[in-house]
């Protein structure tokens, strides 16, 4: 996991620390709702090919793909219905009046205004008659609706965006309603007419191949097109597989662009292009893209989940952050009640330190996995893209794709090219329900400024010093016999983690967890998800913020910080240097954070405060450092268990 705006310093690759006018984008975590990890048991099953598409019209929910038959339980008689069906989503019975007959696979599906349901894929004919790769559809009987006139001639369609009533339309072709377009166009909704002035053309495939659009979302509020593809021009700009697109006036390409497609990715005739899947954050201030290619980071965003900031311009975009998987494809992505959703034939998250094995930090998740926004870290919910034992005779228990995932108004849908989610029997398709869910709310540390400072000073024992966020009040030595062996230290919400020298441990040492609100630290529990890994002996002081764990370490004259994910306690495998100016690092003895301040002790004794802005470049300015206090013999700020609390 690496970013955009600092140096990465333990992987062979630096990335442009931002210059001193720049101005660092850190996202602050928010609350979010999470779907349920248990799949729902009624949806039907299909067979062979895969699901690519979900839509929803009153009470049916309508499936798409390359299937060829479909049945209702695991013990029912397959039946013939290609390409597309409906059921109904309370029951998951498979509905018996809609069954339209098409000649090729469905690719993408819209719920139309006025209760249509628009359709676009690989076809040429629908119920007899000639409908090129784009059709509308009556959602209770499967007929083709005559007035809408939207119609793909010159080649396939592959992705459809709905936003009021144009209809944004992305595919390998190069007409759209007899009218030149390639790979883009915009249609009304609701009669399927051409916008003649929606002129935004992909052209110029890559490694000679011809040029299509494969992914497209809008943003929430209309304004801005992300386009994915293999490309390698947008209206003859350049633009390697990535673009945006101004939608508030007469829609033009937008300055922005990234360099980070353009070098190879692994066997370039296979990974034609790296970009699989687009989506907008809630908002619209970002966007999440999802990438196949296999080798080829840190040079480019191959095989990861990458968040780009909307608002940024000009050529040679970074990402916010990046989620290697170490190698393995990422198909789809779905941004929901603020979380990130992903699925692929990946096996692990967090992995940039291997290649096809869990390098160190590697996250278990195979084939679907949850992050958060701020950081791209995974949640707490790994449903596993497997059936296990529940799978039936014939049916495939891996494929190379999940295709789509799709938030319906019940829950997230998922269509895949195999048979198991979540060990269950889930034939190319399913639903995760909401109901079953859980709501994350983000942890930090104390936003006030006045409380106490807790310092360790032998062992079972702390020092307990008010603090107004300037001056010190007369400390009291408080008891607290959990807290023993304990290193650097740093207060979350209500608890504390500490790193702890522990004999025997893989590192010899892990990060130890405690409630605490001001009375006694309760009996410790160790975290997990990287004490297997990663040695904590080597903090001199720590504080968490924002989903970052900011750290000094032994030997070392910086500020570093990595990911932190408290739901799940998964901590980044990436480590990363910050820009400072006059502190010297190397020094630092315990560290907390205090009302937008680092404050911290040293060798020599003294305890110093100084701002704190992750935004800004430097972070750290020590010409603005004041002494909080000096050594005394009674109490010596030369400690790393420093940690602030209210209480």
């Amino acid at each position: 996991m690496w970013a955009g705006t600092v140096a990465l310093t333990t992987v062979a690759a630096v990335l442009a620390v931002p210059t001193v006018t720049s101005a660092a984008v850190v996202p602050t975590p928010a609350p979010a709702t999470v779907v349920s990890a248990n799949p729902a048991n009624a949806t039907p099953h299909a067979r062979d090919g895969e699901t690519r598409a979900f839509a929803e019209v009153g009470n049916l929910v309508f499936v798409g793909g390359s299937f060829t038959q479909i049945r209702q339980t695991a013990s029912s008689a397959w039946v013939t219905q290609r390409y597309l069906f409906a059921y109904d989503r309370s029951t998951g019975t498979i509905s018996t009046g809609f069954l339209p007959v098409l000649d090729g696979a469905v690719n993408t599906l819209i719920a139309g205004p006025g209760g249509t349901l628009i359709v676009g894929g690989t076809f040429k004919n629908v119920n007899g008659v000639a409908r090129r790769n784009l059709v509308a559809l009556n959602p209770t009987t499967g007929a083709i609706i005559d007035s809408w006139v939207g119609r793909s001639d010159g080649g396939t369609v592959r992705d459809l965006v709905l936003h009021g009533n144009w209809l944004y339309v992305a595919g390998a072709f190069n007409w759209l309603n007899g009218t030149a377009h390639a790979g883009l166009g915009r249609l009304n909704a609701t009669t399927g007419a051409i916008d003649p002035t929606f002129n935004i053309n992909a052209t110029v495939g890559r490694h000679s191949t011809t040029s299509y659009v494969w992914t497209i979302d809008v943003s929430p509020d209309g304004g801005t097109l992300a386009v994915g593809g293999n490309f390698l021009n947008v209206n003859d700009l350049p633009r390697n597989q990535m673009a945006l697109v101004d939608l508030t006036g007469t829609p033009t390409v937008l300055d922005w662009s990234t360099e980070k497609f353009v070098p190879p990715c692994a066997a370039p005739a296979t990974f034609v292009h790296y970009v699989q899947d687009v989506k907008f954050g809630g908002d619209g201030s970002w966007f999440v893209v999802g990438t196949n290619g296999g080798a080829g980071w840190p040079a480019a965003y191959c095989d990861a989940l990458v968040r780009f900031e909307t608002a940024n311009r000009g050529s040679g975009q970074l990402a916010t952050w990046v989620d290697f998987t170490g190698n393995d494809t990422v198909t789809s992505v779905e941004v929901a009640d603020n979380v990130i959703y992903l699925g692929g034939h990946f096996r692990w998250l967090n992995n940039p330190n291997a290649s096809d094995n869990a390098g160190a930090g590697a996250v278990d998740r195979l084939g679907i996995g949850a992050v958060t926004p701020a950081t791209g870290m995974p949640i707490n919910w790994n449903p596993r893209r497997s059936g296990g034992s529940a799978l039936p005779s014939g049916a495939s228990s891996w494929g190379s794709a999940v295709p789509v995932l799709w938030r319906g108004s019940d829950g997230l849908y998922f269509g895949h090219n195999s048979d198991g989610m979540g060990e269950e029997y889930h034939g190319r398709l399913g639903m995760f329900p909401l109901a079953g869910g859980r709501t994350i709310t983000p942890r930090n540390p104390p936003t006030a400024t006045t409380g106490n400072l807790y310092l360790g000073t032998g062992p079972g024992t702390v020092a307990k010093v008010p603090f107004n966020g300037t001056t010190l009040g007369t400390p009291t030595t408080v008891s607290q016999p959990n807290y023993t062996a304990a290193g650097a230290t740093w207060r979350v919400d209500d608890r504390i983690y500490w790193s702890h020298a522990v004999a025997g441990t893989p590192t010899g040492s892990r990060i130890d967890i405690s409630l605490f609100n001001g009375g006694a630290i309760g009996a410790p529990w160790e975290a997990s998800g990287y004490n297997d890994w990663y040695n904590p002996a080597a903090l001199t002081g720590a504080f968490f913020l924002n989903g970052r764990l900011y750290y000094t370490r032994s030997g070392a004259n910086a500020l570093y910080y990595r990911y932190f994910e408290i739901d799940g306690n998964y901590l980044g495998a990436t480590e990363f240097s910050l820009p400072t100016t006059g502190v010297t690092w190397s020094t630092v003895r315990g560290m907390a954070w205090v009302g937008g301040r680092i404050v911290y002790g040293a060798t020599d004794g003294t305890l110093r405060s100084v701002p704190f802005d992750p935004t800004a470049a430097p972070v750290v300015d020590g010409t603005a450092t004041t002494v909080v206090a000096t050594a005394t013999p009674e109490l010596t700020w030369s400690s790393p268990s420093t940690f602030f609390a209210v209480q």
